[in-house]
């Protein structure tokens, strides 16, 4: 009984909730911050670049876009770098190599997932007696030719996945504890593509002010509907500097507005105010 709570436990402790999906997580799957958000208008990824490894850290890419018969799509991916590369090189040979394009978003999706069952076999014992967790999570976005809307998914290590639709509105894969608040509070399906982008990076912006295993530069990449082209986009803290003081700004000055009536029994409150 004492062993079956122990287990209980430790799967507590080493899973961590995103959106409504618990994923599992080790400490270098954590330290990443990976969004997708799908509105009405189009898809964005938003990705910072930190590779946490032991003591050590560096940046890297972790968005890429992939051409397929002039349709383009984005893989995201939170998790071990070696399972990330080989899986994304796997997939370019696939791609690269079939005659046949993918009509449907859902069979890129399901190909890279196989790409990812395939590293499974061969790397995921090597790699848990080493200690490693084959952990490796995608967020997967686009539009193919016979999609009549651009479509999101999550893919799971086991190479299975989930749509993220207008249900969902978004996904962030690593360090969510401080980013989803405000998508919470004001991203809908309806929301224009720019204003998600302004949220999405808000977004990022809190958590990376929160932690220190999240930082610049962060790689955006955005999809309007329709057009079968993804946009990407590299940002550096100097270039959204002005952006994050004035959130902070318009921050505090909210708070003048926020009425005191019910503080009144607990503070000594200025007569005007009283």
């Amino acid at each position: 009984m004492v062993m079956q709570f122990e287990k209980v436990k430790l799967a507590a402790i080493n899973s961590i909730l995103i959106c409504n999906i618990a994923i599992p997580f080790a400490s270098h799957y954590y330290m990443t911050y990976c969004l997708g958000i799908t509105v009405k208008e189009g898809l964005i990824a938003i990705a910072d670049t930190r590779i946490t490894a032991g003591n050590e850290m560096y940046s890297n890419k972790k968005i890429s876009i992939h051409e397929i018969n002039k349709h383009s799509l984005f893989i995201m991916t939170a998790g071990l770098r070696s399972v990330r590369d080989k899986a994304v090189t796997y997939f370019n040979h696939k791609i690269d190599n079939e005659e046949s394009a993918y009509d449907y978003m859902f069979q890129a999706a399901t190909a890279f997932g196989q790409m990812l069952k395939q590293v499974a076999q061969e790397d995921r014992e090597s790699l848990e007696k080493e200690g490693y967790n084959f952990n490796l999570h995608a967020i997967v976005g686009g539009q193919m030719p016979n999609d009549s809307e651009h479509k999101l998914f999550l893919i799971f290590p086991e190479g299975n996945w989930i749509e993220i639709n207008d249900g969902l509105k978004y996904q962030i894969i690593g360090n969510s504890n401080y980013g989803k608040p405000l998508l919470n509070r004001n991203l809908s399906f309806d929301t224009p593509l720019k204003d998600a982008l302004k949220m999405g990076f808000l977004s990022f912006d809190a958590t990376q002010v929160s932690t220190n295993d999240v930082d610049y530069p962060i790689d955006v990449v955005v999809y309007e509907k329709g057009s079968f082209k993804a946009k990407e986009i590299r940002l550096y803290k100097e270039d959204m500097q002005k952006i994050s003081d004035d959130w902070n700004l318009a921050l505090r000055n909210s708070l003048e507005t926020i009425e005191e009536y019910w503080m009144k029994s607990l503070l000594t409150l200025p007569k005007n105010d009283r």
